[in-house]
This record gives structure tokens, sequence and C-alpha cells, in this order.
């Protein structure tokens, strides 16, 4: 009898039914309610019914739109941004956006357009970026003319123009940036740069068109925030070119495929000609390089000398005051005091990063650099045992400083005793030896920033984290704790101060409940593609309001005891675990949609479980988990078979009784 009744048990527990109802997806992503959607890519003909009027930002690029009318948009009114890129555009008619007063961006990248409108862009009163890249555009009277009054910046890159000369009545007096990059453009007079006169502090972007002449005197008429004549192989036209113009930047640099000439230190006289407080050479080869090489950069802040070939800078150099930033990554030096630090005495940006050669630090080699804020060292194979307070002597005012991705460094006690006020540091996939029982970072007082991911770094030493009052944002990732586990006493507790911490790839299984007690600051928590389980969410339950990222672990059921501690978050990412969306996780699964403002990553948070449903958004799943009308007909069954037991069972009681009076 007791088998029976088990087997009407299983058949009434298989009985339950999990019934799916899945919402139709709109077609087009909304990534803001009601103001911001993306439908690219979709093969759309026209505008879907589903975008709602109140539309602002709209990301429509490959798909099929060969002519656009005033019909097209005419429901959007309230678009401020509009991507059309490649959507086989030939034709924009006239007041296409004739109702998009408020329209500030528009992108029309990569459409081969044959017949642009005069009035095509009547209606937006706020205009300001117009993207029209790849676009065969032979020349610049194609594009209207009308109400770009407000125009800031015009990109142009990619086309057929060969003049840069603006029709008379192009209103450029707003414009900040203009992009001819990889045009036909060869040669530059003085009336085709007269028409830009009345633009101030412009950026132009002359990129890939290989300049073979300008004017004299052509860049006088107007003071430019930034001149970019990347890719031209006669620098020589260039800076005969500029003479007596003045820009903040001049972007000089090179490309692999490029075949220029040298840059010889005759050729650079030109720079004494003009005003430039930034210069970018990069790429560039010099034919010689002394200290003469360096006598028109007298009144330069910053200079850009990567991938120059360079394997010393020469002593000697004089007048370099005012030099503020040097760039020399990817060169050859084989010590860093080949940079002769001491010619550059007002520097406060230091760049030496991925340097082809295995990098030698020395000893005091940037001693005579004391303003020194920034430096980035890393990609270099830098290897040192005792780093890094002979390496890094007299830096007293470095702020930020980059050793990732080099070889092991060893550190000592007050391993950056020499860089007393540093904010940012960066150990990033470069493996450290800690040689002291104390932490080599507990003289860092100002430190807000310390990346220590995939550093190999010995986590059972409870005081590595010792003496950093002020530290907000650790990124801890790629390290291992003992066993997978972050215990109740652990080398976080000593930053009390933390506001975000980084944990992911920790090769994690638990974490112990109280194990972030003392981490009462933190507004967000990476823990993604770690092995933890729904049991680790406990440890959160003395946190509120923070960004929660549990992606790629081994969660599946989530009780409703834990419901509470993720209520309290702002955000919360589950994506990418293996979540049963069967009734047993009914709860979560209600909740979960009941709160979806707060998950982040919805189209990753899919079910695992059962194979049915497997790959199906948890928004899309509904668990009807009663019983249904098979279910209550076993029931029925199961209570009449046994009422039957009963009343048998009782009458064997009572003849079993009345037979032994």
């Amino acid at each position: 009898m007791a088998s029976d009744v088990s087997c009407f048990l299983l058949a009434l527990l298989c009985s339950a039914s999990c019934k799916v109802i899945t919402s139709l997806d709109q077609m087009c992503i909304e990534k803001e309610a009601n103001k911001t959607y993306n439908c690219e890519n979709l093969g759309l003909r026209e505008i879907p019914d589903t975008l709602p009027n109140t539309t602002e930002i709209l990301k429509f690029s490959f798909n099929f739109l060969p002519a656009i009318q005033n019909r097209t948009f005419s429901r959007l009114i309230n678009l401020t941004f509009l991507d059309l890129t490649r959507c086989q555009i030939n034709w924009i008619h006239e007041n296409t956006f004739q109702s998009h007063h408020q329209l500030s961006t528009l992108v029309l990248t990569g459409n081969p357009l044959i017949f642009m409108a005069e009035t095509a862009l009547n209606g937006p009163k706020t205009l300001r970026h117009l993207f029209l890249i790849q676009t065969g555009i032979p020349n610049l009277e194609f594009i209207p003319v009308h109400n770009l009054e407000n125009l800031e910046s015009l990109h142009l890159g990619s086309n057929q123009i060969s003049s840069i000369k603006f029709p008379k009545d192009f209103p450029v007096q707003n414009l900040k940036v203009l992009d001819f990059q990889n045009n036909a453009i060869h040669y530059l007079s003085r009336e085709d740069m007269n028409s830009l006169e009345q633009a101030t502090n412009l950026s132009l972007n002359f990129k890939g068109n290989d300049i073979k002449g300008i004017e004299p005197g052509a860049f006088n008429s107007t003071v430019y925030q930034s001149l970019n004549f990347g890719g031209t192989s006669n620098l020589s036209v260039i800076f005969s070119g500029l003479q007596n113009s003045t820009t903040q930047s001049l972007w000089l640099g090179s490309f692999e495929d490029t075949n220029d000439q040298d840059i010889s230190s005759s050729m650079l006289k030109g720079l004494c000609e003009m005003s430039v407080e930034s210069i970018n050479l990069q790429k560039h080869r010099f034919s010689d390089f002394t200290s003469s090489t360096f006598q028109c950069f007298t009144r330069l802040q910053e200079l850009d000398l990567t991938a120059t070939h360079l394997d010393r800078l020469p002593p000697g150099i004089e007048g370099m005051n005012v030099l503020k930033k040097l760039v020399l990554n990817v060169n050859k030096f084989d010590q860093l005091c080949q940079i002769n630090a001491a010619n550059f005495p007002s520097l406060t940006h230091l760049y030496i990063k991925g340097n082809r050669k295995r990098l030698h630090l020395g000893a005091g080699c940037l001693e005579k650099l004391e303003n020194l804020q920034k430096l980035d060292l890393s990609h270099n194979d830098i290897e040192a045992s005792d780093c890094c307070n002979l390496q890094l002597k007299n830096l007293p005012h470095l702020q930020s400083l980059n050793l990732s991705y080099n070889e092991p460094l060893g550190l000592q006690s007050q391993a950056f005793k020499e860089c007393p006020r540093l904010e940012i540091l960066d150990l990033a996939f470069t493996r450290l030896h800690v040689n002291a029982p104390r932490s080599p970072f507990q003289n860092l007082h100002f430190l807000k920033v310390l990346n220590l991911s995939h550093c190999s770094l010995d986590t059972s030493n409870q005081g590595l984290l010792a003496g950093l009052p002020d530290l907000r944002h650790l990124d801890f990732r790629g390290n291992h704790f003992q066993d997978g586990t972050i215990q109740k006493t652990n080398l976080l507790q000593t930053v009390g101060t933390l506001e975000i911490l980084i944990l992911s790839s920790c090769d994690l299984l638990s974490i112990d409940q109280q194990a972030f007690h003392s981490l009462g600051k933190m507004s967000q928590v990476d823990l993604s593609h770690n092995s933890l389980t729904c049991d680790s969410i406990d440890s959160f339950s003395y946190l509120k309001g923070i960004y929660l990222n549990l992606a790629a672990n081994s969660i599946r059921i989530i009780p409703p005891r834990l419901l509470p501690v993720l209520s309290q978050q702002s955000t919360i990412n589950l994506s990418q675990n293996p979540l049963d969306c069967t009734c047993s996780n009914v709860r979560f699964l209600t909740w979960y949609k009941e709160n979806l403002q707060k998950f982040e990553g919805s189209e990753g948070t899919v079910c695992a479980n059962p194979p049915s449903l497997r790959g199906l958004k948890l928004s899309d799943v509904e668990l009807s988990c009663g019983m249904t009308a098979t279910g209550i007909f076993f029931f029925i069954v199961f209570l009449f078979l046994l009422i039957i037991l009963l009343i048998f069972v009782v009458r064997y009681l009572l003849r079993w009784r009345y037979q032994h009076i």
C-alpha cells in the first residue's frame, strides 16, 4: 500500500505544468524607455510603428532606405540624434527634416548620395554635428547651406573632394571641427583658406591627403586649435606653408605604409617661423638626430616622438624649459637614462610605453624631474628584484605611475616611498614578489586607485593592503584565494574606504557571510567570471545600494530568503549564469520580472534548465506551477482511495476488537 501511495504522489508532482508564455520582442531594442532605440541591421525598409513618438535617439544604421522624404520620420518630431549609416540612401528630398526642430546630430556615413535637396536640412534649428563620411561627395557645393548656422562639426572624410573652398554663403562662423581626411586634396590656396576666416579655434583634419603644396600665407588669417597633416610624405611643404601661422596642436605623424622622407634638422627650422604648442611626429625617421634638432622646439609644451626609431636622446639639449609632456612610446632604448631627462626640467607627463627592447630602469635616471606628475612605463619587459625606490628617486610630486605588463618585480616594505603623493598605481599583469611582511604600499596615504589585477599575489598576506587610508578603487581580478574562498578574516578588511572592488576571474567558489562587513562604503562590486553559487549572496547583506556584478558564475536557484539582500541593491547583473527556470525557482523568477529596472545584461540573463527553455530570456518566461486538470483528477482519485483504505482499516480494527472480547 505504501508503494501505491508513492506512485500517486509521483504522478501528482509530475502533473504540475511549466507553462511558458513568451512575449513578442520589439524589433528595435529599447535602451531608454520612450527615448532611446537601436534598430540597427534589421533589414527594415521603413520606421517601425512600435517606435513611440517620444523617441529622441534613434540608431537606424544598416537598413534599407534608398530615398528619404518628409514623411519618412515625420512622426518622430522629438529626434535629437539620428544615425542612418549605410542605409543605401541615394536621394534626400525637399524638407525631409522640416518638423525636426531639435535634431542636433545627423549621421549619413556610408550612403552613396546622388542628390541632396537644398531644403533637405530645413527644420533643425540646432543642427550641430553632420557626418557625410564616405558618401561620394565631389565638392562642397553638394552640401545644402540652409539652416546650418549653428553647425559645430562637419565630417567629410573618405570622399572625392579636391578643394576645400566653401560656397560664399556657407555659414562657418561656429565651426569647431572640420574633417577632410582621406580625400583628394593636394594643394591649399590662400583663397581656399580665406573661406574659413570667420571660424575661430578651428580643428582642421587633412590626414591621408598627402599635401603637395601650400600657398604662402594661406594659414595666416585665423588661429587654429589643431592642424592634422598626417600621412604627408614631404614635411618641408608643411613647414614652409605654415610660416607665420598659429595653432595649438600640429599633427604630422606618418603611417606604416607611407614612403615618407626622413626628417632633417634643416627641415625642422620651419617650426621657428610659426607658433605651435604641441607637435606629433610619430613613425617618422630622423636623418640626423643631435641637440640642434631641437633648436626650434623651445616653445613646445608637448612633443610626441612615438615609434621614431630612437635609441637615445642627445645630451646638451638647450631651451626646452617649457616642455610639459614628452611621449617616447615604441622606441628602442636600452636604459631609461638614455632619454637624458635633465634636458626637460619642467616635464609633468612622461610616456615610455611599449619599448621594442627590454628597458632597464637604472638608478636615479629621472631624479631631475621633480615636477613629474604622470609616468607610464608599461609594456616594457622591465624586471627588477628590488623596486622601486632607487629607480624612481626624487619624484615627490608623482601622482600616476603605470608599471603594468612588465616582468617580475620584487617589492620591499615602502617600495614607493620616493613617490609619497601617488594617487593612481597600475601594476596589472606584472608578477609581484612581496619580499617583506609589511605592506609595500603602506606610505601611500593619497592613493585612490590601485590596479593589482593578474599579479599572482599571495592573498593569505593579511597586511598586503595595509596603510592605504584613502583607497577608493581596487582592481584585484585574476588573483587567487586559498581554496577558492574569501574568509571572514581577509586582506580586504584593512581598506574600509573602498568604493569599487573588482574580484572577477579569481576562481572563487564561495564568500564568507561576513567577508565584506567592514567595507560599508562600497558602491560597486564585480565578481563576474567566477564559480560562485547563490550562497555567496549572503555576504552582501551588509551592503546597500551597490552595483553588483555576478555575471558568468554558477548560480542556479536563488531561494526566497536571499531576495531581500538583492532588493536592497541598485543594479544587478546575473547574465551568463545557469539559471533554473522551473517551479523550484518560481519566487525568484516572479521577483525578477517585478524588478527588471534593477538588472543589467537582461539579454544574456537566460534559462539554462529545463532544456526546453534553454536560451530563453527570463523576462519572457512565465511559470504556472499550480495543479492542472490531470493533477486534480489524480488528487481526487488519491483521496477516494485513501478514504476507502481508511474505511477498511477501521472495519478491520473493529472486527479484531470484537473477536478478542
